[in-house]
């Protein structure tokens, strides 16, 4: 008999501010997310990342966030900080923008999701669809009409929770994401078309 996944409760989802900024050092904790990253893997250089691992990259992400940039979005469940969804223009990324396996396709503006961190008790539950959700709303809000995303593909059996950062195929075609490109084995290109709401009533 196959489970159910448990409900997920009261879910808000709200932009990282200034003001929110030690929820997600809550959510993150004391190991930074996954191995001291801070959701810094994209945003900087490979040897700036490697040597700012920890309280480095931590610190770089509150500096964004000061600054009144918008790196991505946090998840509340029950009024406690469950998960997190980087997104925000790929310009955003500069090693998004150096990559040969993740180079733009074409010349379309486009905002990235690079990112997702989903506090242990959350997992498997959604959660990361209903960020994929808030995503589309915020980055519509904004303006954006393009938003992009580069699911990992399991190669034999499931694929490891460290290895999903980036989000799976499967939640983004539930959020309505088409696939548009697999430039690698193990990684593929979804998009998903922005539309105003009176573009949707036609």
């Amino acid at each position: 008999m196959a489970k159910t996944k448990p409900e997920i409760g009261s879910l808000e989802v709200h932009p990282l501010t200034p003001d929110r900024w030690a929820d997600f050092e809550r959510l993150f904790g004391p190991r930074g997310g996954s191995g001291g990253c801070w959701c810094m893997y994209w945003r900087v250089s490979r040897s700036e990342y490697g040597r700012d691992i920890g309280d480095g990259n931590r610190r770089a992400m509150k500096r964004i966030v000061q600054a009144g940039a918008v790196p991505g979005l946090v998840a509340y469940i029950d009024g406690e900080p469950a998960g997190w969804c980087s997104v925000a223009p790929r310009e955003a990324y500069p090693a998004l923008q150096r990559s040969r396996v993740l180079k733009r396709l074409d010349d379309t503006p486009v905002w990235s999701i690079v990112c997702f961190y989903i506090a242990r008790p959350h997992r498997g539950r959604g959660l990361a669809v209903a960020l994929i959700r808030a995503a589309i709303d915020y980055v519509r809000r904004r303006g954006g009409k393009m938003l992009e995303a580069y699911p990992a593909i399991a190669r034999t059996g499931r694929l490891p929770a460290v290895s999903a950062y980036m989000g799976v195929p499967s939640a983004f075609l539930q959020a309505g994401f088409r696939e548009v490109a697999q430039p690698s084995e193990g990684r593929k290109i979804c998009r998903y078309r922005i539309r105003r709401p009176e573009q949707r009533r036609r």
